[in-house]
Order: C-alpha cells, then structure tokens, then sequence
C-alpha cells in the first residue's frame, strides 16, 4: 500500500551534493520519493519523468551521484530511504520487487548499498513469519483504535465493561455490619452514637446513603459523630446565649 506521507532528512537533501545538482534532479528526486513504495522501490521512474517534465539527463545525474540505485529491470530505489523514513516495522508492506530487494544490503546508517561487505542483506529484516506480522498489527491497531476513540470520547466497550463489573464487584463486596461490630468501633472512637439506632436506621433504607450502595459503614460512623458534635456545639452556643441574656436582666432589675 502506497502512503500518502513521505519524509525526507536534511542530511541528505541539504547535502553540497544534492544542492550542487540542478533543481530540475532536485526536483525529479522529490516525486521518485513520494512515489517510491514503504521500501523506497519505484517501479516506472520514466513515467514520473514524464509527468513532470524531467529530462533523462536528470535521472542519469541522480544516478551518478548515488541518491537513486538502478536495477536491470527498470526499478529505482532511493538509496537513502531509510535515512528519510522510519516507518515501524508492523506498519511498513513489503515492496514486490524480490529480486531487487536481494540485491541490496543495508548499511549501519541506514543507506542502501550493493557492497554485501558494508552492509546486512534487507531480506534478513523480513524474517519474521506473516503470522507474527498480523498479530503485532492488530495489537497495534487495537491500541489505536483506543487512543483515537478516547481522543474523540468514544468509549471503548470493552473498558466500559470491565469498569462495570469492577462497579458490581465493589458494591457485593460491602457486607452490613452487625450492631456489635458498630459498637465496638463506636467505644473505640468514644463518640457516644448509639450502635442500634444506627444499624436500623440504614437497614431501613437498604443501606443506602442517599441513593447510592453505602461502600464503607464506618465512613458513615465517622459522619454521624461530626454531625453529633456540630449538634452540640450549636445547643451549647444557643444555653450560652440564653445565659448571657438572663444574666443582662439580672442586671436590669437590680
């Protein structure tokens, strides 16, 4: 499958020698690329020449100066291919062109070459059976489709599931209390609540904190001696209140 996208290094294309060529080559190299198969092999380079207006000179200069490689058969590749893309390795079609592409060997900075002393042979990258192939891409794909659903808050099933059921687990998972369990917490903390009211009024709403399962009781232990403090602390204010204003009569009056 063709890409629509190609790169290209400025090692290469920013080169004294690809700038010393006339922009005519330059330009020639730019469309072999963008039509070069995810290997770099391009099948009709004449054909691209003609479209653009290219002369044969141009494609004998890019040649000459080793940024394309020929084959007998026609086909082109870009030699530094692997310099200007880096594609992962589950994502890149393996070109058609066999006999081509045993010719070639890879050099440690990524050029292609036809000297096997400088280089691996490109077929040793493609050892890897088509099994082992169609189960990475699909590991991939799958964590694309994720990442690209969340990105456009579309919910993967499978997560909303698993949370679901982690919902479901979690609400099992809470057991009521007996009123001696509550009131042995209750003596711990010395908060004076009364163990029995407690236990029957959550019973009668189905253990349930406003419409929700209740999760945690002694969380809701917890709550209810806050609340009885704050109670208190009211009462308190208002007896205070009411003896300074009897205190205030007293005065009055004498």
């Amino acid at each position: 499958m063709l890409r629509d996208k190609r790169m290209f290094s400025r090692k290469v294309v920013e080169s004294d020698a690809f700038l010393d060529m006339g922009a005519s080559a330059q330009n020639l190299y730019f469309h072999l690329a963008l039509n070069a198969d995810d290997e770099g092999f391009v099948s009709a380079p004449k054909k691209i020449m003609r479209m653009i207006g290219a002369a044969e000179d141009d494609l004998k200069m890019l040649l000459a100066k080793r940024f394309i490689l020929g084959f007998e058969s026609g086909v082109v590749v870009i030699k530094h291919w692997l310099m200007n893309n880096q594609l992962r390795p589950e994502r890149i079609a393996k070109s058609d062109y066999e006999e081509e592409r045993g010719k070639l060997y890879t050099k440690i900075n990524g050029a292609y070459t036809f000297d096997q002393a400088q280089g691996k042979p490109l077929l040793s990258s493609w050892r890897r059976t088509d099994n082992q192939l169609s189960s990475s891409c699909r590991q991939v794909d799958a964590k694309l489709t994720t990442e690209c659903g969340e990105m456009y808050g579309i919910k993967d099933k499978t997560r909303q599931d698993k949370t679901r059921q982690d919902k479901k687990k979690s609400i099992s998972a809470f057991a009521p209390p007996s009123v001696e369990e509550v009131a042995q917490y209750c003596q711990e903390r010395n908060n004076g609540i009364d163990p029995e009211q407690f236990v029957n009024f959550y019973a009668s709403k189905g253990w349930k904190v406003g419409k929700n399962s209740m999760k945690d009781w002694r969380a809701a232990v917890r709550t209810w001696e806050q609340r009885r403090k704050a109670e208190n602390s009211t009462k308190g204010q208002k007896n205070a209140d009411f003896l300074k204003e009897l205190d205030e009569w007293a005065k009055e009056e004498d």
